[in-house]
C-alpha cells in the first residue's frame, strides 16, 4: 500500500508549496482511498496529475472544511461525468446525517433532476467501529478535537492494519495523551497532526506538547497538519520528522 500526502499543511495553509492535509492511499490493485476531502483538493490533485475519476473511495473524519470542503467538487464532477461511478463514501454513522444536513445540503440539495441527498452523489457506507478496504482492516479511533463546556466535537482517526504493521493516522485531535495512549502503544508508525504556531489553539496537539511524549512514542511519529513558516527541529526532538507535501510512504 502507498500513502501519498497530497498536502501536509493546516486548515489555513497558504503558500509554502503546501495544501491541506488530505492523503491518498493506493492499494496493490490500484484502487484509491482519499483520507479526507478538503477545500484545497482540486489544486492538490492537479499538482500530482490526479483525475477526479481516480478517486474511487473517500473517508471523512469530521466536518471541518479542510476535511470536507472538496466533497461538492468531487460529487458534482462525478455525477455529471459519463461512465464515472459514484465514489464510495465511508463515514462514521453519527456523522453522516450532520455532514449532509449542516454542511453539504445547501449547495447540493437539488439538481436539475430534482431533490438530491448524499446518496445521489456517493455510494454511502455508514460505519461504526471500522471497515475493510482492499483487504486492509481499518479501525476508527475517536479523538477529542474541539472541546468546550457545552460540547465536544469528535474526529475519527484511523488505525490501519497492513499485514503485520499498524499505522495510526490521527486526523485531528487536541493533545490527549491519556485518551490516545493505547493507540500510540499499538501503532508501529504514527502520523500525528501537529500545530506549530506561536499561539496554541487548543484544538490540535502542539509541537511543544507532543515533545513531552515518551521517547518510544516520538521515535515512531511523523508530524503533519502544521502551519506555514519556520518549523522546529523535529528530528532533534526525537520525532521521525515533518511530512512534506508529496511525500510517499510504502507499507
Amino acid at each position: 500500500m502507498r500513502m501519498l500526502f497530497l498536502g501536509s499543511g493546516s486548515a489555513f495553509t497558504v503558500g509554502a508549496d503546501n495544501y491541506q492535509s488530505n492523503v491518498l492511499l493506493t492499494s496493490a490493485s490500484g484502487r484509491n482511498l482519499l483520507l479526507d476531502c478538503g477545500s484545497d483538493l482540486r489544486f492538490a490533485m492537479h499538482r500530482v496529475g490526479l483525475r477526479v475519476s481516480e478517486i474511487h473511495d473517500i473517508y471523512i473524519s469530521h466536518a471541518h472544511a479542510d476535511h470536507v470542503g472538496g466533497l461538492e467538487y468531487v460529487g458534482f464532477s462525478t455525477l455529471f461525468a459519463p461512465n464515472v461511478p459514484k465514489p464510495r463514501l465511508f463515514v462514521q454513522r453519527q456523522l453522516a446525517r450532520p455532514l449532509w444536513e449542516h454542511t453539504l445540503k445547501g449547495g447540493m440539495g437539488i439538481t436539475e433532476h430534482g431533490p438530491a441527498d448524499l446518496g445521489t452523489y456517493f455510494d454511502v457506507h455508514e460505519v461504526d467501529e471500522g471497515f475493510v478496504w482492499e483487504g486492509t482492516e481499518v479501525s476508527l479511533v475517536r479523538t477529542p478535537h474541539v472541546v468546550s463546556e457545552a460540547a465536544t466535537m469528535r474526529s475519527y482517526g484511523l488505525m490501519l492494519s497492513v499485514e503485520a504493521r499498524r499505522v495510526f493516522f490521527t486526523t485531528d485531535t487536541c493533545y490527549a495523551p491519556d485518551v490516545l495512549a493505547e493507540s500510540y502503544e499499538r501503532a508501529d508508525v504514527i502520523f500525528h497532526d501537529c500545530e506549530t504556531a506561536v499561539a496554541k489553539s487548543g484544538v490540535h496537539a502542539h509541537f511543544d506538547e507532543l515533545a513531552q511524549l515518551p521517547e518510544r512514542t516520538r521515535r515512531k511519529m511523523w508530524l503533519y497538519h502544521y502551519e506555514a513558516g519556520p518549523l522546529p527541529d523535529a528530528k532533534a526532538a526525537g520525532f521521525l520528522g515533518f511530512v512534506a507535501r508529496g511525500q510517499q510512504f510504502e507499507f
